[in-house]
């Protein structure tokens, strides 16, 4: 799915292949990334809890780091500009509060306008038994919960965007090409 193409990351410090980064990993085998895009807590997951994150360049890798917590949340069309597919890998703990799902959405809809495929690392939902709390309601709806859905949720990210998808959340219905695996 990513061999011979240009991808971008959306990566943190969970995103991991036991004690090395996805993105060093993939850098290592010959993987070419054109960019990493950095959720709350940044890249590394160097950052407090929200905190602005910047545009940086990475200095293990020299790869561009481009924001997606602060004032801009969803990747613009000129940074996907050279993206042939774009990987999310994120752990996530099932919490509608926690801001990496909303990252997923906004994601999501980056790539459907621009017709780039999405592959969806997933990974378990520590809390994947427990489905709990008030369901969000539609006027409450921000970063921290974009959603109608409990606040535990029980879901895999993987399964989390495949509901987007089945949902019709992203706006103007549109349809993500995602692949989870």
């Amino acid at each position: 799915l990513i061999k011979g193409k240009y991808i971008a990351c959306v990566v943190n410090q969970t995103s991991t292949i036991g004690d090395k980064h996805l993105v060093d990993s993939l850098i290592a085998s010959g993987v070419n990334i054109a960019t990493i895009f950095a959720p709350e807590h940044g890249f590394r997951g160097t950052e407090d809890a929200g905190a602005t994150i910047l545009n940086a360049k990475d200095t293990k890798t020299g790869l561009p780091v481009l924001s997606l917590y602060g004032n801009k949340k969803k990747p613009t069309q000129q940074d996907l500009a050279d993206v042939d597919v774009v990987v999310f890998d994120i752990q996530d703990v099932g919490a509608r509060f926690y801001t990496y799902i909303s990252s997923l959405h906004y994601v999501m809809e980056a790539c459907a306008e621009k017709n780039i495929p999405l592959l969806v690392l997933d990974r378990p939902n520590p809390n994947g038994s427990i489905i709990d709390g008030p369901i969000l309601e539609k006027e409450h709806t921000s970063f921290v919960g974009m959603h109608e859905i409990p606040v535990l949720h029980g879901m895999t990210i993987g399964e989390y965007a495949k509901m987007i998808n089945g949902e019709n959340w992203l706006k103007d219905s549109l349809q993500c090409d995602l692949k989870v695996a």
